[in-house]
Parts: structure tokens; sequence; C-alpha cells
């Protein structure tokens, strides 16, 4: 499929913190945020329309999506907390005992061929959806997104620079985890 640079579509990977987080649910990832903030300046002598608008806040974005591959590392990855055994190969995840900041650089890279880049974003998320058989349980994250500490845009969309193209995703955004 060749890339139209006219469109921006499709997760084909997303790292958070320099991880790469693991599937998402389709059809889940929003952009959510505000629109842009104005006040009309009215006058008297003109009764049709506002004779100036001032600008209050650029519009935003705030991305929500739902984590399904739910494996101890990206249980830990979102939601904080401590794994149980190795690192290399948890066997189970504990739940955070205080206040958790998720705080980070989080970066999506679309099918299309651009990246998204948040260099300070705050993951919010909670454990969510059903325990059925006809779907999986997932976690909701919400990225806030920050003003980058050393100042600058809050985020870009830019080329995935060549060098991180690669022929075949990463086998860990392409099939789940044989964590247990």
């Amino acid at each position: 499929m060749s890339n139209n640079k006219k469109l921006v579509y499709g997760i084909a990977k997303m790292k958070f913190n320099e991880a790469t987080v693991g599937w998402i649910e389709k059809g889940s990832f929003d952009w959510g945020g505000k629109k842009p903030e104005s006040v009309p300046v009215e006058a008297e002598q003109v009764p049709d329309a506002p004779v100036a608008t001032l600008l209050q806040k650029n519009g935003t974005i705030a991305p929500t999506f739902n984590l399904i591959q739910l494996d101890y590392k990206n249980l830990q990855m979102a939601l904080g907390g401590t794994l149980e055994g190795t690192d290399a190969a948890p066997t189970g995840w504990n739940a955070p005992e205080s206040l958790v900041d998720l705080t980070g650089k989080l970066e999506i890279d679309f099918v299309s061929g651009q990246r998204c880049t948040i260099p300070n974003g705050t993951l919010l998320a909670n454990l969510g959806g059903k325990l059925t058989l006809t779907e999986v349980s997932k976690i909701e994250c919400q990225i806030e997104v920050n003003k980058p500490e050393t100042g600058g845009s809050p985020y870009s969309i830019t080329d995935i620079p060549a060098q991180d193209k690669q022929s075949a995703p990463a086998k860990s955004s392409t099939e789940p985890s044989s964590d247990k």
C-alpha cells in the first residue's frame, strides 16, 4: 500500500517512554481534546456581526484509546505498580499502592507514514471493559498533552524518519505476548 502524505490514518506502532505499547483495540483511538476558544467583540454600531474575535486558547488534543494486550508488562507500563517474578519473565502484576505519575514521551507511528510525537504526556489509565466470552478486558487510556519542560510545541506530526521505518512490524506490536 502506498502512503498518501495528504492523509493520516491507521496506528502502526505506539511507544510510551520508549516502551512499545501493545495492541490497541480496533476503532478505539480518538484524538479527543478541545476546540479553540475565542471571545467575540461586539459593537453597538454593528448589530449583525462581531467587529473582532479575540483568541483565548488554541485547540488541543487529548488522545484516548483502549489497550487490549494485557500482559503483565503492559499492565505495569499503563497502570504503574510492580511485577512479580523477574523483569524478563514476570509471573504477575500488583496494582500500585500509592498515587502514580506516568509522564513521558509518546510516539504514534501511522500506517500512512507519519509520526505524532508528544514530548511531555501524562498517561491516565484504568482497567475497564467487561469480563465476558464475547469481548476482552482492556486498559482505558487517556493522554494529557503537557507543555514540554524545555518549551516548544506540545505535539508534532512529521514523516517517520527513514532509519525508523521497518519492512515488517516488530513482533511485540503484531503478536500477543507469551507472558502468562
